[in-house]
């Protein structure tokens, strides 16, 4: 190990081969650097190198960062000593946030593209319309696991056990029925008892019963606790799926 120099100096070991270059030691190199180090970059080129580094440090993982001549670790043990650690457990309302967020852009853009004016009265209607889509999206992307964490809330689906396969495409069909306005008679309907009866659920588990769950709202990986935001997100479901169905009487 060669001795550091005084200063912000750090010596970083990572795996750069000819056909893998490690996305953790190029995030280490990155952290470091915006933390003010040089770094003294050294590339681990050949599965030899890199067997015979960990054996020589006595390490499993690589990158190895070392700070005044002392080993602090990875990208993950980097990020802690300087306080950027993401929580990988903790509760976190992030991903809905970024999904609602994202569909207000959207509903603003079709609403845009459509009648040439962003704002209109239709814009909470396509919001919601296309939420339904984007976290349908979500829940799309591994259905099974998605049903596993909806059993443990879902009064219907606790029943029919189907049901949690088959509550993704409800929630994206209709969603995007909704947003075409086409085929409401059957799309709104279907919404708003798929709706009223995921509220129902929440609520119960939540208020009645008094359990700390994870919402299956963003799919089956969720950290977002149910609560507040998974009853809203039922809610304006149902709330758009009967104004639709009024609308059409």
């Amino acid at each position: 190990m060669a001795s550091q120099q005084s200063g912000k100096e750090a010596v970083l070991y990572r795996m750069v081969t000819p056909d893998h270059m490690c996305p953790h030691g190029l995030k280490a190199k990155d952290l470091l650097e915006r933390q003010g180090f040089r770094v003294d970059d050294r590339h681990l080129a050949s599965r030899d190198e890199i067997d015979a580094f960990k054996a020589e440090h006595g390490v499993k993982t690589t990158p190895q960062a070392f700070i005044g001549g002392t080993r602090v670790g990875g990208y993950d043990a980097l990020a802690e000593k300087f306080g950027v650690a993401e929580d990988k457990e903790g509760e976190t309302y992030r991903p809905v946030i970024a999904i609602f967020a994202v569909a207000a852009l959207l509903a603003l853009c079709v609403g845009w593209l459509a009648e040439a004016q962003a704002v209109s009265w239709a814009l909470p209607g396509r919001f919601i319309a296309i939420a339904m889509v984007l976290l349908g999206l979500q829940k799309l992307q591994d259905p099974g696991r998605f049903a596993t964490m909806f059993l443990t809330y879902d009064l219907l689906a606790q029943r029919w056990v189907r049901y949690g396969y088959v509550y993704p495409f409800i929630e994206t069909g209709a969603g995007l029925l909704m947003l075409a306005g086409v085929l409401i008679w059957l799309a709104a309907p279907i919404a708003l008892v798929a709706a009223s009866i995921g509220a129902y659920s929440v609520f119960k588990a939540v208020y009645i019963d008094k359990r700390q769950l994870k919402c299956a709202c963003v799919g089956g990986d969720s950290r977002v606790p149910l609560g507040f935001v998974s009853l809203t997100e039922n809610v304006m479901m149902a709330g758009m799926a009967l104004w639709m169905l009024i609308a059409l009487i």
